[in-house]
């Protein structure tokens, strides 16, 4: 199984759980993470490249996958990708290398099966 199938079933499968606890504050959560990346003065691109560079500099490689994959959705260009990458090491330090790899890694898995599907 690719890393992008395991990593989108085991979230939506987890959300499913954690939604399903009927928990108020946790549905409006998600709920307001969900409004937040709509077009706005900013459009939903721009607020993905946006999440993308701060779950970088936070080191959330979960995070990062999540908003590599709606990017790569929404049709950034590998090019985008790595400006990303490049402010996010920039304002993260080097420690957000290993993301980096991480990222780049994921980012290519993409590529590689949206060019096969």
């Amino acid at each position: 199984m690719s890393q992008i199938k395991e990593f989108n079933d085991y979230r939506s499968r987890m959300n499913d759980v954690i939604l399903s606890k009927d928990n108020m504050v946790l549905k409006r959560f998600f709920s307001l993470d969900n409004q937040t990346y709509k077009d706005g003065a900013l459009s939903e691109k721009t607020k993905e490249l946006l999440g993308l560079v701060a779950s970088m500099v936070l080191r959330c490689d979960d995070c990062i996958k999540y908003h590599l994959g709606t990017c790569f959705d929404l049709g950034v260009t590998t090019e985008e990708v790595y400006e990303v990458f490049s402010v996010a090491n920039l304002v993260g330090g080097s420690i957000c290398i290993p993301h980096t790899r991480r990222a780049a890694e994921y980012w290519e898995e993409l590529l590689k099966e949206g060019s096969e599907g």
